[in-house]
């Protein structure tokens, strides 16, 4: 099977990408039922990977100095304030008022949530990178070479999260590596390894998928009925990612695609098909000219 090629729920991915013998697949499960918000892993992650200053400009609706995934954000806290509108089945907030007593706050919640590269198991900005400056690793993540890379951007239109982006400037792709230097030392990444609620929980993708499940089913008996896993599907639209999330409310809410499909993933079948109706026209060409001349 080619590196590229669409993988079943039961993928090897490390070894369909070349590798004889590898580590099990690594990968992050995000908890955002206990993320705090406290925007650690994004510091922690520009101090280890060197990722610059992104402006830290406030967007004017709420605390997110960030707003999404990019060059200079590889970690992206996101912000959700709900209003009224919303069935929160949560308490209030209360705070002090005046002299007539405390005010109680029951028309929102806050969502948070510690966003970042999915590391697909069918990874579209590795399917379309013409130098091999994207590549996969032993541990199954998806690393950018930046000194291969020549900024061409086709990776950034192949994801279909929006999370790989060329730097202002300097042109080229940057993403998550996973940490790939510390991990290649037996270390967690720094954003798992700063997060102080382990909202952000790195380790073997399928011990993972399983704690996730468990993690859910114990917020559904305690009455979070709306909580669920996203990315966690093999048999989704990029076969399932080495990333993924427990959500409290719809992806949509989160900035999320609600049915995220590699552009890619078909390519190979699109290209078999074109293929066979090209050797029919030549047939049916050569068949013409072979009835004139007779």
């Amino acid at each position: 099977m080619s590196p590229n090629s669409f993988y079943g729920p039961l993928a090897d991915v490390a070894g369909d990408a070349g590798y004889a013998e590898h580590p099990p697949r690594m990968g992050f499960f995000t908890d955002t039922s206990v993320c705090i918000g406290c925007k650690a892993c994004e510091v922690a992650c520009k101090e280890w990977n060197g990722v610059p200053d992104d402006g830290f400009n406030l967007l004017g609706m709420s605390f997110d100095n960030t707003g999404e995934l990019g060059a200079n954000s590889w970690r992206h806290v996101a912000f959700v304030e709900q209003p009224a509108s919303v069935d929160l089945g949560m308490p209030g907030f209360e705070r002090p008022g005046d002299a007539s007593g405390p005010e109680t706050r029951t028309d929102f919640r806050w969502l948070m949530s510690s966003d970042v590269c999915k590391h697909c198991t069918h990874a579209g900005c590795l399917d379309v990178c013409p130098t091999g400056a994207l590549f996969r690793t032993e541990f199954a993540t998806v690393v950018v070479q930046q000194d291969i890379c020549n900024g061409c951007g086709y990776c950034v239109s192949a994801c279909p999260y929006g999370v790989i982006e060329r730097r202002e400037g300097d042109g080229r792709a940057f993403k998550c590596t996973l940490c790939y230097d510390r991990l290649l030392d037996g270390l967690e990444p720094a954003c798992a390894k700063a997060c102080p609620t382990d909202s952000i929980q790195f380790g073997v993708l399928d011990e993972l998928r399983e704690r996730a499940a468990l993690r859910v089913n114990e917020l559904h008996d305690r009455g979070e009925t709306s909580a669920r896993l996203y990315g966690e599907d093999p048999n989704d639209g990029v076969g399932g990612d080495g990333a993924f999330f427990l959500l409290l409310d719809e992806p949509e809410v989160y900035g999320l695609p609600p049915d995220p499909v590699v552009p890619t993933r078909d390519a190979g079948a699109m290209w078999r098909y074109a293929g066979m109706a090209a050797s029919a026209l030549v047939g049916l060409a050569v068949s013409s000219f072979l009835g004139k001349r007779s």
